[in-house]
């Protein structure tokens, strides 16, 4: 329970009365109640101003507004300039500010965010530290798993699982930072220690509109950033640099390509792990991949900045796992090489198909890839040229088509089909038949990559989540045929 008062000081908005007391902030009219404060957030399909009357028949007292509107008999409106950022100033105010109390690092980027955040994770438990993560596969509390429904989550569950990690005895934090995070304000109000850009690339348009209101949207995590925060970005990436324009942090890079304050040479790149020469210091990774190479190097760079001593941090970064659904792969009964992977963006297919070309060495590429529904439609046929780029053979199929029809997001797809192309390409709606045709032509030696899905374990259509898991379905197929 908070002093409603106290609450509205921090957002400088007066209040005389300290007697009274709510036991709750809401922004869904359908739990307002008579203890409890509605802060009206407009919404891209609701406005929360349209519910005032209906959470004032529910007994609901106090509202926050952004707009001029009429107020029911009996409520007390007190208004701000923007009801998302007060609802996250709010939120850290409930919980008594948790991220002051760690050193909160965030990760954005279009590609990277959740290996590096768990890379991060592993690395700093194993260093002794009591560490919490935030992202897109699991949410931790040292060793608890909390399911996540968001890779960054509104408010009062961020500022509720930060609370629940500082009462715990966490002192390190490593959350995914998404650009609609960003753009709503959810993490408006927290304090930072550091944050970290890994790329931009093609991706959530159908949100952002433009490419250049995806990178603004970006932008922002770092402009916010305080001055005794560090801001370290992938220095390879174009706008690795826009990220630093504007940013009050102590700026740091990465890179393999170009000068920067932690300077990788990728040594070695095979299905055994990479060897990656950190600051002209060797490190030997279980790995694979260049795109993984970047992650370390930005893992690293954590590392150093948060002061770790730099042995202590290579000799950790040796044994760090794979993060479930990443370049996630297995043999076959009969020498199949079954790889599944989240790529769901062009670049992220890309950089995974040409790390397969790299170990391939002229055998059979089979790429089965879909794309989700009521997401960004433009990157649909961009999907299915680059696997036909890149593979032997593709396979369209459904990904989480949600309330689209999957055979239309096919059709879509196949428009960036090159008809002239010599790899042949065939639409199959079913997943797991998908599957099990991959299973069916492929041989000894060959390598098939399952994109899209990676660590998620079910499949979303007409609003209902049906288990389905790549890998699982994958070793259960392959394995049997």
């Amino acid at each position: 329970m908070k002093v409603l008062s106290t609450l509205l000081h921090e957002l400088k908005v007066e209040f005389k009365d300290s007697s009274e007391v709510i036991d709750a902030v809401v922004f869904d009219s359908r739990k307002a109640t008579r203890n409890s404060l509605f802060v009206a957030v407009v919404g891209s399909t609701n406005d929360g101003h349209d519910f005032l009357q209906t959470v004032r028949d529910q007994g609901c007292c106090f509202a926050l507004v952004q707009k001029d509107c009429e107020c029911p008999d009996g409520m007390v409106l007190f208004k701000v300039a923007d009801t998302r950022r007060a609802l996250a100033e709010l939120a850290c105010a409930w919980y008594n500010h948790p991220s002051r109390s760690l050193k909160l690092i965030g990760v954005t980027g279009t590609n990277g965010k959740t290996t590096t955040t768990t890379l991060l994770y592993q690395l700093f438990s194993a260093l002794g530290f009591a560490s919490g993560l935030i992202s897109t596969v699991v949410n931790k509390i040292k060793a608890q798993d909390i399911p996540s429904t968001h890779t960054t989550p509104d408010p009062f569950a961020i500022n509720a699982l930060l609370h629940s990690m500082v009462t715990d005895g966490c002192t390190h934090c490593f959350m995914e930072v998404s650009s609609h995070a960003m753009h709503q304000n959810r993490i408006h109000g927290l304090h930072f220690t550091g944050g970290v850009f890994t790329n931009i690339t093609h991706d959530h348009l159908d949100y952002h509109h433009t490419f250049a209101e995806y990178i603004a949207a970006k932008k922002g995590f770092f402009d916010a950033l305080p001055a005794e925060a560090f801001a370290l970005v992938n220095a390879d990436d174009k706008n690795g640099s826009v990220m630093l324009q504007n940013s009050a942090a102590k700026k740091y890079r990465y890179a393999l390509n170009s000068m920067a304050d932690f300077k990788g040479v990728l040594m070695e790149n095979s299905l055994e792990g990479l060897l990656l020469k950190i600051n002209q210091i060797e490190l030997h990774s279980k790995l694979i991949g260049k795109f993984n190479a970047y992650n370390l190097l930005a893992v690293y760079g954590v590392g150093e900045l948060l002061g770790v001593e730099k042995w202590n941090l290579l000799r950790e970064m040796s044994s760090l796992s794979s993060v479930s659904g990443r370049f996630q792969f297995f043999k076959s009964n009969l020498g199949v090489t079954v790889v599944v992977d989240y790529a769901h963006t062009p670049d992220a297919l890309e950089n995974v198909l040409k790390t397969i070309a790299h170990f391939s060495s002229g055998k059979k590429v089979i790429t089965l890839i879909g794309c989700g529904g009521d997401r960004d439609k433009t990157k649909r046929p961009l999907m299915a040229n680059i696997a036909q780029r890149f593979s032997s053979q593709v396979i369209l199929t459904s990904d989480n088509p949600r309330s689209e029809n999957p055979a239309t997001i096919l059709q879509e797809m196949s428009q960036g089909l090159d008809p002239m192309s010599q790899v042949p390409a065939i639409s199959i709606e079913d997943r797991r038949h998908a599957i099990l045709t991959a299973s069916l032509l492929s041989q000894q030696g060959d390598i098939v990559l399952i994109a899209g899905k990676g660590h998620e374990n079910y499949q979303e259509i007409k609003g209902i989540r049906h288990p389905f898991d790549d890998f699982k379905t994958a070793q259960e197929i392959f394995n049997q045929n």
